[in-house]
């Protein structure tokens, strides 16, 4: 996030939901712009397949196509050109580029857009009109925005409507992703993604590796890692032989579990590293235990940028031993000797070879925590980022123009399937599926059906239905339920009996992230006889 969740709650006259369902997923902060809308009046825009519970108390709810992302936010930012709305002196002293980002947003009207989106053209105006001409707007997104073939270009068509209006660097405003797991941001900060060290410092950058090389004692290759999808792809092909998976559980979690199910079969050796034995780590040839949250010390970063202590509440549980020990055993024994007495000495190697939490110790996190940047040890952090410049020095727009997903509806599959989470389980289900109260609220999956299309196929409310992709089938209980549109329907991904991303695609891919399009894939939905 470019600012602090409490600003959502206070600093905030007006908020732009777009693909996240904040109240489930996020539900502190969801609670907190509820009660910014409820007590302080803010504006509250909501742009989402389905109609969300905050949808209900939205000044303007556009109920978009999904994979549309592009085309809906182009259209708001034509009317924000046409009108006059931008903030002139903003995208002329702090921005570059605009020229080609204007030229390629103007055929989007909100007429040429409205057929795309299934949003009305009028809604579309409202909506800009809402966020540009708002005192402090902020932008919020999550995995609704992301997942897909063209997340990218979803995620830098939020910043072009930021950077126009300019909803930066101020409180409120911002563009403010949610993260999908309680310490995302910390492990992506760690370098925990294939093309980075820690704090983002590029690996085919000389000079990093030469730091890291002086800081480990040990010759680093330049060439970029593979993703998970990308792993996944090269074990099923015999080009990737063995495979160490922690705290993930790709069998649940990945698209096209078929895929993905043969090309872990396909590895020489597989070893999970787990707090249970998941599904994964079923299939393992070695499983580690590893320790819970409350069995550690040591930090998270939240989705704000928040540094934060965690303390050891219970001590390990019978075999169980803590991650970083596992691991340093682990590299002792390949070969790379590896020992640190605790996580604070880890800690403190991070910080000084991480310039953004150089000025953060255990000592300064007692209390809430600091925001990074945080590069000295007398630096207060940094909740609000990019007030007085960008990184880059100007901040850039891009020009996009809307591309459709990579898999449409067609005569053999002719509705929409789109994927997510529910307010009652976590991921995969590993742990709240085991949490008996939150199992009995939602202990099976479901497949949610417009009544209208359910009426065309003759399914009743509460029977099986079969949902069918290219990639395979599963079977589950149809809900009924006009919170989707006709031809849509949307299941969640945490049940591994009924299983979700048996049906997605990982066949295409984002082109700079390399996520998999798990938001829409073209289905048919048969009632079962």
């Amino acid at each position: 996030m470019t600012n602090a969740i409490g600003e959502l709650e206070k600093d905030a006259t007006a908020i732009f939901l777009i693909g996240t369902n904040t109240t489930e997923n996020h539900p502190v902060i969801g609670y907190k712009i509820r009660k910014n809308v409820r007590e302080n009046g803010a504006k509250l825009i909501v742009a989402d397949p389905r109609e969300i519970e905050l949808a209900k108390m939205a000044d303007v709810y556009m109920q978009f196509r999904p994979g549309t992302d592009v085309a809906l936010l182009n259209g708001m930012m034509n009317v924000i050109i046409n009108e006059g709305l931008l903030d002139k002196e903003f995208v002329e002293t702090r921005t570059e580029a605009y020229e080609a980002f204007a030229q390629v947003v103007e055929k989007y009207t909100p007429e040429y857009v409205s057929p795309i989106t299934g949003v009305a053209a009028e809604d579309i105006r409202k909506a800009a009109r809402i966020y540009a001409e708002a005192e402090r707007a902020s932008i919020c997104y999550a995995m609704g925005l992301t997942q897909h073939s063209t997340g990218t270009d979803n995620v830098k068509s939020c910043c072009n409507l930021a950077l126009l209006t300019g909803n930066l660097g101020k409180p409120g405003t911002g563009v403010n992703p949610l993260r999908g797991q309680n310490n995302v941001q910390g492990a992506c900060d760690m370098g925990a993604l294939p093309v980075v060290f820690t704090a983002y410092q590029g690996v085919g950058i000389e000079a990093n590796r030469e730091k890291f090389e002086k800081a480990w004692g040990v010759k680093l290759s330049g060439q970029n890692g593979l993703t998970l999808t990308a792993a996944i792809n090269k074990a099923h092909h015999g080009e990737l032989k063995a495979l160490l998976v922690l705290g993930e559980n790709p069998m649940v979690s990945d698209p096209d579990l078929d895929h993905v199910e043969d090309a872990l079969d396909n590895l020489e050796f597989l070893m999970v590293q787990d707090i249970f034995l998941t599904e994964t780590a079923q299939r393992a040839d070695v499983v580690f235990p590893g320790v819970t949250f409350a069995e550690k010390e040591g930090t998270f970063t939240n989705t704000e940028r928040r540094v934060q202590r965690v303390r050891k509440a219970i001590s390990n549980r019978g075999d169980a031993r803590q991650d970083y020990e596992i691991l340093c055993e682990l590299s002792t024994r390949l070969g790379y000797p590896m020992s640190y007495s605790s996580p604070e000495e880890i800690f403190e190697e991070i910080r000084t070879l991480t310039p953004s939490y150089a000025g953060i110790t255990y000592q300064r996190l007692e209390g809430k925590g600091l925001h990074w940047p945080c590069p000295t040890e007398d630096h207060p952090g940094t909740p609000i980022l990019h007030k007085e410049k960008f990184n880059r020095g100007l901040g850039l727009f891009h020009a996009i123009e809307f591309r459709e997903a990579a898999e449409l509806p067609d005569a053999e599959y002719p509705l929409i399937l789109s994927t997510g989470r529910s307010l009652f389980h976590y991921h995969t289900g590993t742990m709240t599926r085991r949490a008996v109260a939150l199992d009995l609220h939602q202990p099976e999956n479901e497949i949610q059906v417009n009544p209208a299309t359910a009426a065309k196929l003759g399914i009743i409310d509460g029977e099986m239905a079969r949902v069918v992709t290219r990639r395979g089938n599963i079977e589950l209980k149809a809900r009924l339920t006009d919170i989707v549109k006709e031809n849509v329907i949307f299941t969640f991904f945490h049940f591994s009996e009924a299983a979700a991303n048996v049906l997605t695609n990982a066949s295409v891919l984002d082109p700079v992230a390399g996520i998999p399009e798990y938001k829409v894939s073209a289905a048919r939905l048969e009632k079962i006889s």
